[in-house]
C-alpha cells in the first residue's frame, strides 16, 4: 500500500489524518515540522504522497515544497497542501513552488480520500 507523509505542527491534525488514512489501508509517516519532512523525503522511505500544512514554525510548508521538489526521488510526488490559507495569492504561490493541490481546512474527509485516491492511481 502507498505510504503517505503527513506534515503538520498540530499533533491533533496529524493524528486525525493518520487515523483516517490508516482506515483506508494507507501506511502513514508523520512529521511535526517542515525540516523533519524534508529529512524523511531524503531518506529511502518510499513516500507516495505528501499532505502538508502551510503555516508552521520555522520553515513553512511552501518553503518545504520547494526543497522537496529539488530531490530527484520527489520531483513528481503529489503534494497536497491542507491549510486554513484560502487566498488566491497564497494558492498561486503554492502551485508555483510545486504543490499539486490546495485543500482548505476544515476539510471533508470523503473528498480528501477521493482526491488522494485520484493522485495515487496508476498512470
Amino acid at each position: 500500500m502507498p505510504m503517505i507523509l503527513v506534515v503538520d505542527d498540530s499533533m491533533i491534525i496529524r493524528k486525525q489524518l493518520s487515523s483516517a488514512l490508516s482506515k483506508q489501508g494507507y501506511e502513514v509517516v508523520e512529521a511535526a515540522s517542515a525540516a523533519a519532512a524534508i529529512d524523511l523525503a531524503r531518506s529511502n522511505e518510499p513516500i507516495s504522497l505528501i499532505i502538508s500544512d502551510v503555516n508552521m514554525p520555522g520553515m513553512n510548508g511552501l518553503e518545504m515544497v520547494g526543497e522537496i521538489r529539488t530531490l530527484p526521488n520527489h520531483e513528481k510526488t503529489p503534494i497536497l497542501m491542507l491549510t486554513t490559507e484560502s487566498t488566491e495569492h497564497m494558492q498561486q504561490e503554492g502551485m508555483a513552488k510545486g504543490a499539486t493541490a490546495w485543500i482548505v481546512k476544515p476539510f471533508n474527509e470523503d473528498q480528501l480520500m477521493a482526491g488522494i485516491a485520484h493522485f495515487l492511481k496508476p498512470i
